[in-house]
């Protein structure tokens, strides 16, 4: 099927469990924050101060674990190229399962920080890994499809968390949010068991082999050389713009649209009981349309970054998610529209992040690919940590409505596309060894 191997197969599927359950435990947070936050802080769920508390520590969570993930990232990626992708794959999944079912077990605040960081690291690492492992076996005229194909595990991976929360804060204890969360984290271990059934399947690409034996081990000054300098800069700036806006929007989803739902339920005279179950219900919806839309703009760029190249795909993408992110977060829009809209910052938002896991790997030859995918998708994050720390601490102080602030982070990706002269087009490039 699609002219790949069946052991092509199994290291797509590898890796694609790996990404997803990487996104999986990313997010467990930031649908059980306005729970967990609270509830950790002292304060009643649902009250004024636990939502100006939630608005800011989730920012400076998900800050953290951004730039957790930077450093974990830029740190497996010559872990990666050094001891091989297999390895460094089953060793971030466990690092990143462990460190979120740590998170059930926080006394405090500061626990779960510490807990998260961990998480982090793993997370930030698994990326490189599994792209680099990919784009190694998949042969040269299957790599942009099973690229984007590996992506699509992150809509499910979003799938999932929403599903997990749904089910455990939404029924088996909807009556109990101040230890619901507790259970969300746990389910977070998944991925050990998955990295215990997959290294049995897996062996080192033969590209890597090759390599490693051949060549001394990379240093990550080498991405500054003359030979790569273009090439790291084209890639980092290309993953900041999407990473930027990408967190500014998504941290802040299950936040904002509880605060909608709240509303709605006051405006219908609600009691406690029914207004959880609607809060529930629309972050349900709401990430159902980001998730479907993600899914949808992933598989999008395998027809647009074969036909018109990767430069000019990231400029249609960035040009439809800041008309996305304007619409969505414009004024007067009723609430449960804008739960709909998500769809299209899916598309747009989401979808254009289907394009890395071939574009990336394209850039550098296999001695230094994991450690340039890794550092131009990873450090990235760092500034990116900026636009959630700062959308959560401005809304917190009440100079605006989260709403209002997300409306202009329609700008950054029109940055992007003002950055379009410095990015390299891999378009009919075969990988290089």
């Amino acid at each position: 099927m699609l002219g790949l191997s069946r052991y092509q197969w199994t290291v797509l599927f590898a890796a694609w469990l790996g990404w997803g359950f990487d996104v999986f435990d990313g997010l467990l947070f930031n649908y059980v924050a306005p729970n967990c936050v609270p509830t950790l802080l002292g304060l009643e769920i649902g009250s004024p101060e636990a939502k100006h508390a939630t608005l800011f520590w989730t920012g400076l969570l998900t800050s953290v674990l951004l730039l957790g993930w930077a450093v974990g990232g830029i740190f497996f990626g010559l872990v990666c190229d050094r001891i091989g992708r297999k390895r460094t794959l089953l060793l971030t999944m466990t690092m990143y399962a462990v460190g979120t079912a740590a998170c059930a077990f926080a006394p405090n605040i500061w626990v779960l920080l510490a807990c998260r960081i961990i998480a982090s690291l793993g997370i930030g690492g698994e990326w490189a890994a599994g792209a680099s492992m990919v784009a190694e076996v998949v042969p040269e005229n299957k790599r942009v499809t099973a690229g984007a194909l590996l992506y699509t595990s992150a809509p499910m991976g979003l799938f999932l968390a929403t599903f997990v929360n749904l089910q455990v804060a939404g029924n088996w204890f909807a009556d109990q949010p101040e230890v619901s969360w507790r259970y969300v984290f746990l389910f977070g271990l998944i991925p050990v068991a998955v990295a215990s059934i997959v290294r049995v399947f897996l062996k080192e690409p033969e590209r890597w082999t090759r390599s490693a034996g051949a060549t001394a081990p990379p240093r990550l000054s080498e991405l500054f050389s003359p030979a790569f300098r273009r090439y790291t800069v084209s890639g980092f700036l290309m993953a900041v713009i999407a990473l930027l806006t990408w967190w500014s929007c998504n941290a802040f989803l299950p936040v904002v649209v509880s605060h909608l739902a709240q509303t709605e339920a006051a405006t219908r005279g609600l009691d406690r009981s029914a207004t959880l179950a609607l809060v529930e219900h629309w972050k349900f919806i709401a990430t159902a349309c980001f998730n479907l839309g993600g899914l949808a703009g992933t598989l999008l760029t395998i027809p647009i970054a074969q036909h018109v190249g990767r430069k000019a795909m990231f400029a249609l993408y960035f040009g439809a998610s800041a008309l996305s992110i304007f619409l969505t977060f414009s004024d007067a829009l009723p609430a449960e529209m804008r739960l709909y809209l998500y769809a299209a910052i899916g598309v747009s938002v989401f979808g254009v992040f289907g394009s890395f896991t071939y574009y990336l790997p394209e850039l550098f030859p296999t001695r230094l690919r994991a450690t340039g995918s890794g550092f131009c998708y990873n450090v990235g994050r760092i500034l990116a940590a900026t636009g959630p720390f700062l959308v959560g601490a401005i809304a917190a102080q009440g100079a605006s409505s989260a709403v209002q602030i997300l409306f202009w982070v329609g700008l950054v990706p029109l940055v992007g596309i003002a950055l379009m002269p410095l990015v390299i087009e891999t378009r009919g490039r075969l990988l290089a060894d």
